[in-house]
């Protein structure tokens, strides 16, 4: 929980110190739009997606200029697709049309990246989960604003050994699926250990399934800030110069 003191540090580092707003991104939950018919859940994404998140970059714009603070990027997270699509998906392109079905949701809100495009594997992987994980090096090949991210392993369930070898193979048909755009597509999946419950951070984003329908997370990050402190060690030795830098991140709930 935030307190005065954090609240007044960030304030300062905004005011004095050029930091900026790296993110405003919004998790939706899709859980909704599982459907066993493929273009029911395409529609139910689509249709939700626009919904909720269609004021969200007009309002982050409206911030900026409120409060003269730069909003870099404005993305949206969704819960992972493996588990939205594993009723209706049978085959690697089933997946594939609501990659595209996500991309088209994207630039119909005007985000920067859609991150979501995932699966859970750390312990074993289901139909579901295979078929999205070949579906990825397509995917990311036909579509603009969507990344992808796979969790093959954790700490209290071990590495999936199967999963490791699949995705190492994946990430080479990646790049080769999208080397005429200098293997972009490599630069927006994630392999993932230890992924956390609930991720807001582009390329391996996924809204976590015990989260609210949507909340907004605001990334802060401080390029201006490291710039001022070091202009502030010159001529000093480490040893003067120990302050640390943080990281804050708030979310809210919509």
């Amino acid at each position: 929980m935030l307190n005065m003191f954090e609240v007044n540090e960030t304030n300062k580092m905004i005011e004095q110190e050029l930091l900026d707003v790296r993110t405003i991104t919004m998790g939706i939950s899709l859980l909704d739009c599982c459907d066993s018919d493929l273009k029911a859940v395409n529609e139910k994404i689509y249709n939700k997606i626009t919904t909720v998140a269609k004021n969200l970059v007009s309002v982050g714009k409206e911030i900026e200029k409120d409060f003269a603070i730069p909003i870099v990027n404005k993305r949206i997270s969704v819960t992972p697709i493996a588990m939205v699509g594993a009723a209706a998906c049978k085959t690697p392109d089933d997946f594939v049309t609501i990659a595209q079905t996500l991309d088209r949701a994207a630039k119909e809100v005007g985000v920067n990246f859609i991150g979501g495009y995932s699966a859970l594997v750390s312990k074993g992987m289901t139909t579901a989960d295979k078929n999205l994980i070949c579906s990825i090096p397509k995917a990311l090949a036909c579509t603009d604003r969507v990344c992808s991210s796979v969790n093959v392993g954790s700490t209290k369930t071990g590495i999936n050994m199967d999963a490791v070898a699949l995705m190492g193979k994946i990430v080479l048909e990646t790049a080769e699926e999208t080397k005429d755009n200098d293997s972009l597509g490599c630069a927006k999946l994630v392999v993932f250990c230890n992924a956390p419950d609930d991720n807001p951070f582009m390329a391996g984003a996924f809204h976590g399934v015990t989260e609210a329908d949507a909340i907004i997370n605001v990334g802060v990050s401080g390029p201006g800030v490291v710039k001022r402190a070091i202009e502030t060690a010159r001529g000093r030795t480490l040893k003067f110069f120990a302050r640390p830098l943080r990281k804050l991140h708030l979310r809210l709930h919509v």
